[in-house]
């Protein structure tokens, strides 16, 4: 494969470190929430003007929207979730349940699910805005959960350098110890459902085969620093890496090899570390965001 890269937009709506970005409404809208509490609305037809949805008083660490019921949902740094109702721009409430920042946030099955920084999976009721089960999984930070649908199961990455498998019931099926030599920062299921991804604060990039009881496949010294985030292209025939280093690389899904990396010299990439990804449907851009502050928009070519 043949990867041509150009730089569609650069965006500087926040005015702290951009961490996280979720999909709009449309394919062609994102949201994005940074270190002043900001949530921004973007449209990728227009890109340069955002728009501010929502503002909460401490760092934004993740976000969900769920657009069916136009609600968003951002987890804070001191473990809160706020809940925002988009169709009256009304604050809900901010419930601080968790004791630590909240990490990641997915919608499963009508429920919300929030990993936090004091170890717990919690599910939330999303008619009252409370919390209906928690596990206690780890004694340190969850840093990512997903859901693989077809399976039945969740994968959580924590700080305590292990990867978690949890049947629908969140029985743990499988521990995977020392999965990175530091803490988990991110895991994936690719599209095929034959491989979890996971990228760590050692810089490794690790590929485990679902087929095989998640034994390692693939071990690659990915980045300088941590890989904070892991996103593939919606054909799903690569995907793409974000690191502390401030690069991205783009990654054969196939083979796992290395394609690409943009950085700041030869793209006009990030100056700083690279948070979050997120791969759109819109043109197939990928976007990024970083603590420099900035969003950008990537056109990613394939010429195989």
């Amino acid at each position: 494969m043949n990867i041509q890269v150009q730089q569609i937009a650069k965006l500087t709506g926040h005015n702290a470190a951009v961490y996280t970005l979720v999909p709009g409404q449309e394919a062609h809208q994102f949201l994005s929430g940074g270190g002043e509490g900001w949530v921004v609305a973007w449209n990728l037809n227009d890109p340069e003007n955002g728009r501010l949805l929502a503002q909460v008083e401490s760092n934004i660490f993740s976000l969900c929207y769920i657009a069916e019921r136009n609600l968003l949902l951002a987890g804070n740094m001191y473990g809160g979730l706020h809940w925002v109702d988009l169709n009256n721009k009304t604050d809900l409430k901010n419930v601080a349940y968790h004791q630590k920042g909240i990490f990641d946030i997915q919608y499963v099955n009508g429920h919300i699910y929030t990993a936090g920084g004091d170890g717990k999976l919690v599910k939330w009721s999303i008619e009252n805005q409370q919390p209906l089960e928690t596990l206690e999984l780890a004694s340190d930070s969850l840093r990512s959960i997903t859901y693989q649908s077809e399976r039945k199961e969740w994968a959580i990455g924590a700080s305590d350098n292990a990867i978690y498998i949890l049947n629908e019931d969140w029985e743990i099926k499988k521990r995977l110890t020392n999965a990175h030599e530091n803490s988990v920062f991110n895991v994936q299921y690719s599209p095929d459902r034959k491989y979890l991804l996971s990228g760590g604060r050692d810089a490794h990039l690790r590929v485990w085969s679902v087929e095989q009881e998640f034994s390692l496949l693939v071990e690659h010294p990915a980045h300088w620093f941590t890989v904070n985030h892991l996103a593939y292209h919606p054909d799903g025939h690569i995907f793409a890496t974000a690191s502390r280093d401030k690069t991205i690389k783009i990654w054969n899904a196939v083979t796992f090899d290395l394609l690409k990396v943009i950085d700041a010299t030869r793209y006009g990439g990030h100056i700083n570390s690279v948070n979050r990804l997120l791969w759109s449907s819109h043109h197939n851009y990928l976007i990024s965001c970083s603590d420099d502050r900035t969003i950008i928009v990537w056109d990613i070519d394939i010429e195989n």
